[in-house]
């Protein structure tokens, strides 16, 4: 088996909580009960990487975590829907186009939608931070044409995209945040 060195810490990272396999020991040792690899963890557990990954950043004075699996990461800040209170994920980007950012709402294939599209649905108005750079974005889901012509870009490259759409049956939103 050919094994090949990540390029940052980022990468390290991202290689890390990108595996199913890593998802199901996670799983199994949280609950003691033997969980197939290619579980998805439960909401508890991205909460805690989300802020393991918040954590990475403060200690490292914004040094690393900005770059997961050769793309960027961004910081979305949403307003939430039934509270009306800030709601931030950690998300990684796999396309810019000009000042454009697209995220991808998969949530790792699940069959429900993440919360944070939801919210940016009804609230468009959002933040984006980007090595430490807060920017106040616009937030929309992309139309059929936008992701028929950009969907194949991302999944090209990040082919865990592409998997995560084979384990659902709803159309995994790409969502674009354009400057305010």
């Amino acid at each position: 088996m050919t094994v090949i060195a990540p390029r940052s810490f980022g990468d390290w990272v991202a290689r890390l909580f990108h595996s199913a396999n890593v998802f199901a020991v996670l799983r199994t040792c949280a609950t003691g009960r033997d969980v197939q690899e290619s579980a998805m963890p439960s909401d508890g557990l991205l909460k805690f990487m989300n802020s393991a990954h918040r954590v990475l950043l403060k200690a490292s004075f914004g040094k690393f975590g900005w770059d997961a699996g050769g793309m960027p990461v961004v910081e979305l800040t949403t307003t939430g829907r039934k509270s009306g209170q800030p709601r931030s994920v950690m998300l990684t980007s796999p396309l810019q186009e000009g000042e454009t950012i697209v995220v991808v709402a998969s949530k790792g294939g699940e069959d429900e939608h993440p919360a944070w599209l939801l919210n940016l649905r009804d609230k468009p108005d959002v933040t984006i931070t980007m090595k430490g750079v807060a920017r106040p974005m616009t937030a929309r889901v992309a139309n059929a044409e936008e992701r028929a012509r950009m969907w194949p870009l991302v999944t090209a490259k990040y082919k865990n995209y592409a998997g995560y759409q084979t384990k659902t049956e709803r159309e995994i939103p790409l969502v674009l945040l354009d400057p305010r």
